[in-house]
């Protein structure tokens, strides 16, 4: 081997430290997601005027920034992280205020702002940064019983669920509740506090059935496909039928010619068709793996924040993708959700890539070599 482990140089903690089947199985994410991204997104382009591998291109752009900054994460020590995702849900904050006044409108929305030819969505990087933050909150909370960090940490819920809510972006709000949840009942709190909690959600949801209209729309479709449009599930439906046990082949698919989100949300449904139910179980089994691995090296943790952080980015990234795959196969209303490093989008997979980052360099905290001791019987021999 070029490095041994008598090495103490950076490089060599950090390969000797880093969890490489997790890392090995992100970044096999993130190539299958380039391959998908190559099959489903010319028709796409197309229809609208682009050239063919305009997306595809694009991917691969913000793929290289993902690597690098997956990596770069990585180095981290446990306090840089936790000064990088406080710096960075305050700057992701700003953004989302900017993107209000400033950002284009894109479907009723104000989720996005430009940056000369590149258009970020601020909330992306916002989700890891403050799972960290409020992680750390929560965990101080139970060290120090003085401070008042579980009310910060509902603090910066309600900041960032706020600024979903007036965007709007229901489909995030939701996302950011459920993982919230989960790290609240991670951390501990009493069951009046989990149901009074739960029962704010439902308020929200009817509220936001009855005052917005597009919400109550994919709801009503939902439960009552009669009542309205539902094109684009029946097409995904239809996709994973013809694709069967083993697929179409690729380019054989359908649905990618007459889907407006092909290359988005309904990724997994192209994926269905062209590579059939096997290759879609073999993408269930690649996330599943990331998660429980995740989950496995948080509950070995010594450290409150770093096993706190860790799960509720592993519930993150799990939930974000179980909601993706449910909307595909029409168990779940329509969210505008994208599969994490498969569907197309930059500020996604950038998103993605330092939440994955951040459970990187935590998980290394925990694998630190100690230093070697002699035995007194062999300093006698």
């Amino acid at each position: 081997m070029l490095i041994s482990r008598s090495d103490r140089g950076t490089l060599a903690r950090w390969w000797f430290t880093i969890d490489r089947p997790l890392i090995s199985a992100v970044l096999l994410l993130m190539a299958m997601g380039v391959l998908i991204s190559m099959a489903a997104s010319p028709p796409v382009a197309e229809r609208i005027g682009l050239e063919a591998f305009h997306f595809f291109r694009s991917q691969l752009f913000y793929l290289f920034f993902a690597v690098i900054g997956l990596i770069a994460l990585s180095f981290f020590d446990v306090p840089w992280v936790r000064r990088a995702a406080f710096l960075g849900f305050a700057g992701s904050l700003l953004l989302m205020l900017a993107a209000l006044f400033f950002g284009p409108e894109i479907k009723g929305a104000h989720r996005w702002i430009n940056f000369g030819p590149i258009s970020l969505q601020p909330s992306e990087f916002a989700k890891p940064c403050y799972v960290v933050a409020a992680s750390w909150f929560l965990a101080e909370r139970t060290r120090r019983p003085d401070m008042p960090g579980h009310f910060i940490a509902y603090g910066m819920a309600a900041i960032f669920l706020g600024m979903l809510v007036v965007q709007p972006d229901f489909g995030q709000a939701a996302l950011v509740v459920g993982t919230t949840g989960a790290m609240l009942l991670l951390f501990g709190i009493p069951w009046v506090v989990i149901f009074g909690l739960a029962g704010c959600g439902v308020v929200a949801g009817v509220f936001a059935y009855l005052l917005v209209p597009h919400v109550a729309s994919r709801i009503d479709r939902f439960l009552s496909p009669e009542k309205g449009d539902t094109f684009q599930t029946d097409t995904a439906m239809e996709a994973f039928r013809n694709g069967g046990l083993m697929g179409t082949g690729p380019g054989g698919g359908q649905a990618k010619l007459v889907l407006p989100d092909a290359h988005t949300d309904f990724t997994f449904s192209v994926v269905g068709e062209e590579f059939g139910i096997i290759a879609c179980l073999a993408i269930m089994a690649l996330f599943a793996f990331i998660v429980m691995r995740i989950l496995r090296r948080a509950k070995a943790e010594d450290d409150p924040f770093s096993a706190l952080a860790m799960a509720g980015l592993a519930t993150m990234f799990g939930l974000q993708a179980a909601i993706n795959m449910g909307v595909n196969v029409a168990l779940l209303p329509a969210k505008g959700m994208t599969l994490p490093f498969i569907s197309y989008g930059g500020s996604s997979l950038l998103g993605t890539a330092m939440a994955m980052g951040f459970v990187l360099s935590l998980a290394r905290g925990s694998s630190a070599p100690s230093p070697v001791r002699l035995d007194v019987s062999d300093q006698v021999a």
